[in-house]
């Protein structure tokens, strides 16, 4: 029986960062399997998880619950199948709803294979104060859906920010748990709790223009001499954009954190190699965070997501200006 935790938060809470601080604390006997979706088509957190010791399957390009949910499915039964994994850990997109996954995944075909435990939910209490987040129908049904609420990124919260965290707790939780951390650090021991929010949740609208791979279940690749690619998606009211690059291509680092911060979009993340080692780049309304990685990923890739007409033209011929060969 594979134990089954569904990791969700909007845009920018910080999922990824606590999947990597979980798969730090895996049991070495245990088997892991994270099967992870993403808004565009470039596969970041994909990138990031690769290396952390769990068995990693990719579902880029919008949301789990497209086309009836057959994405999600195959990924889902060939995880199952292939890898037999003790716990499954699953990352929705930050612009997912979570009705589709929670009816697939306690449906009575999996009865047998899934034990379906409690729901974490990611959130920042700044998110509280931007009445565009607030009003956004899967930020509010995502919270509603969750066992437990992780209030992330409490080193960057204001007094301000806690104030409506405690008003919003005291008007929603009714009971459910909300535990404060940052880096997205809690007790694995949270992922063994059990499923106990099942009130019904409102059928999304559903508002997804997707880009078509041949095989939805990779982020985009290479092929060939192709040194670089783009690639754009969009859906609920927001656009992304992405770019992968080779392996030989390396990026100036402090130019690179130029670029980032002036491209003024919500959300900003990326895997590079520049000629001093391996970075993340994690940025969201502005602010951006650099972090080294010891992994050296087989290619850089970058994404940028905003709810607005973006000049993509612009932004990418200032970056292939920044590259060093």
């Amino acid at each position: 029986m594979t134990r089954v935790n569904l990791i969700t938060g909007f845009l920018g809470s910080g999922k990824t960062t606590l999947l990597r601080h979980l798969l730090a604390g895996k049991p070495e006997q245990e088997n892991w399997a994270i099967l992870v979706n993403e808004f565009g088509e470039i596969g970041i957190d994909g990138a990031l998880l690769r290396q952390q010791g769990a068995v990693l399957k990719e579902i880029p390009g919008g949301c789990m619950c497209c086309v009836n949910g057959l994405p999600m499915q195959v990924g889902l039964n060939m995880l199952l199948k292939q890898s037999r994994p003790d716990r499954l850990l699953i990352e929705p997109t930050g612009l997912g709803h979570p009705r589709q996954l929670l009816d697939m995944l306690s449906a009575p075909v999996y009865h047998a294979s899934l034990q379906l435990n409690a729901t974490l939910t990611l959130l920042d209490a700044r998110q509280l104060a931007d009445p565009r987040v607030t009003a956004n129908e899967n930020f509010r049904d995502q919270l509603a859906a969750a066992d437990v609420i992780i209030a992330n990124k409490r080193d960057r919260w204001d007094d301000g920010d806690r104030q409506r965290l405690q008003q919003w707790q005291d008007a929603t939780l009714h009971g459910r748990l909300l535990i404060a951390t940052q880096f997205g650090a809690i007790d694995p021991a949270l992922l063994d709790l059990p499923r106990t929010n099942t009130q019904a949740l409102p059928q999304p609208a559903h508002h997804h223009s997707h880009r078509r791979e041949e095989n939805p279940l990779a982020a985009l690749r290479l092929e060939g001499q192709t040194r670089w690619r783009r690639a754009v998606n969009q859906g609920q009211g927001y656009v992304a954009c992405g770019w992968v690059f080779d392996g030989d291509t390396l990026f100036d680092s402090e130019a690179l954190l130029a670029w980032a911060r002036l491209a003024s979009v919500e959300r900003i993340k990326g895997v590079l190699r520049t000629p001093a080692g391996s970075i993340r780049l994690n940025g969201q309304n502005g602010e951006v965070h650099v972090e080294a990685l010891a992994a050296v990923p087989p290619d850089s890739r970058i994404e940028l997501i905003h709810s607005q007409p973006v000049d993509w033209n612009r932004l990418q011929s200032q970056l292939l200006k920044i590259r060093l060969n």
